[in-house]
């Protein structure tokens, strides 16, 4: 058991042998912790790498990085769509345009920095000058970020990934792709839904390959109370880059009138902000 001796003004603790707790736990003939950290391989034990603790500074390093390289993005839209359709496909040609008109208005454009839509996206925004960033993702078929990124950030983890494009955005525009697509479309529903993030615009272009899955939402998904009926109404849909950009600068205009009524409110703009999150909840749940 370990003592306290007094020595002054001074204690120390002491095992029942009387030496330093500090000692007593290594053990003659081991290494102390300083030598073991500035060891260098073969020696060195490397198996920690693979542990829960290294993995969630990993993480927090991760959100670290992304938070201090994209907090002062300003206005942000992100764009998802398929990696896999060719550089002259109708779709990859829309986004091309969208993401220019966008980076032309003042507004940055986010990807995942892959192929396919990504790519086009991302080389619309900086053919024109704009801020188009990367969000690249580790993934056991490497792909590397495409060359039309002018900010670059590259992840582990998928949810670090997430958060960047939903924290950083304020709507996104969802061209026709596959489960990474669909994945992020009905996150960021699900997000505006319960007022987690600001009702910001969630556009999807291409009405023929959208619109049976808006028909699936309907019936039976809303008909079978599933969802709400109103809740239908956080997608847009539209063949027209034009109107996109319209709905786009309207949502904007309209976040930035709620901003200023809630930092001049007599509440308080905190009050204000939980009012607005309770508001934009479209549909509580049942009790």
């Amino acid at each position: 058991m370990a003592m306290r001796l007094f020595c002054g003004r001074w204690a120390r603790s002491v095992d029942d042998h009387g030496e330093p707790v500090s000692q007593a736990r290594r053990p003659h003939g081991k290494p102390t912790e300083d030598r073991k950290l500035l060891r260098r391989g073969p020696y060195a034990d490397t198996s920690f790498l693979d542990s829960d603790a290294w993995r969630a500074l990993r993480i927090m390093g991760e959100f670290i990085e992304g938070f201090d390289s994209l907090a002062e993005l300003g206005a942000a839209i992100s764009i998802f769509g398929s990696a896999r359709i060719p550089k002259d496909h109708p779709y990859a040609l829309a986004a091309e345009d969208l993401a220019g008109k966008l980076a032309k208005a003042g507004i940055t454009v986010i990807t995942g920095g892959g192929p396919g839509v990504m790519e086009a996206a991302n080389r619309g925004a900086a053919q024109a000058g704009g801020v188009s960033v990367g969000l690249g993702i580790e993934l056991p078929h490497e792909q590397a970020v495409n060359e039309w990124c002018n900010l670059v950030l590259n992840f582990r983890y998928f949810f670090a990934r997430k958060t960047m494009f939903v924290k950083y955005a304020q709507g996104f525009v969802i061209f026709p792709g596959g489960f990474g697509t669909l994945d992020e479309l009905f996150e960021s529903v699900t997000l505006v839904q319960t007022g987690k993030i600001d009702h910001f615009p969630i556009i999807l272009f291409g009405k023929r390959y959208w619109s049976r899955l808006l028909d699936f939402l309907a019936d039976p998904v809303a008909k079978e109370g599933m969802i709400a009926t109103a809740d239908l109404g956080l997608l847009r849909m539209t063949d027209d880059n034009d109107e996109a950009v319209k709905w786009i600068l309207e949502a904007f205009a309209a976040a930035e009138q709620a901003r200023v009524e809630a930092a001049v409110s007599p509440k308080g703009a905190e009050h204000e902000v939980a009012h607005q999150e309770r508001k934009e909840q479209r549909a509580a749940r049942p009790d």
